[in-house]
């Protein structure tokens, strides 16, 4: 199993299209054997699921996360575990353990907003936060 986790100083980045990094995890018997950071350079929305498609993962954590980004990686066969908040780390041991707490009707409509740059993670306004 391949499990990335948008990723920046060691938890989970809450906006999945601004991401700069993933951190991916290859877990064997419920057990992570290894990690390591991928820079998404500067990749946007439709790129990362190509991306994540490409590194052959199959398990995504993220925060926040468009409706067309979702769409994206269904079509990639990524299982999505979106609105998923704290250490990266973690996480993944709560996926391995199946104690991930996460939102399975996770939407970041920060498209709709109209008060300029939206940086999700930075208020609780656009619904991509429970």
């Amino acid at each position: 199993m391949k499990i990335a986790v948008t990723y920046a100083d060691g938890n989970i980045f809450q906006h999945f299209g601004h991401t700069e990094q993933f951190k991916v995890y290859e877990a064997e018997n419920g057990q992570v054997i290894s990690a390591q950071i991928i820079s998404t350079n500067g990749s946007g929305h439709g790129a990362l699921a190509v991306l994540l498609s490409d590194l052959q993962v199959d398990t995504l954590i993220c925060g926040g996360i468009g409706a067309g980004a979702q769409n994206a990686l269904a079509q990639a066969g990524i299982k999505l575990y979106g609105g998923a908040t704290g250490s990266a780390d973690e996480a993944v041991a709560a996926l391995l353990a199946g104690k991930l707490t996460f939102n399975p009707d996770v939407h970041c409509s920060h498209h709709d907003h109209e008060h300029g740059e939206h940086h999700c993670g930075e208020h609780h306004t656009c619904g991509c936060h429970n």
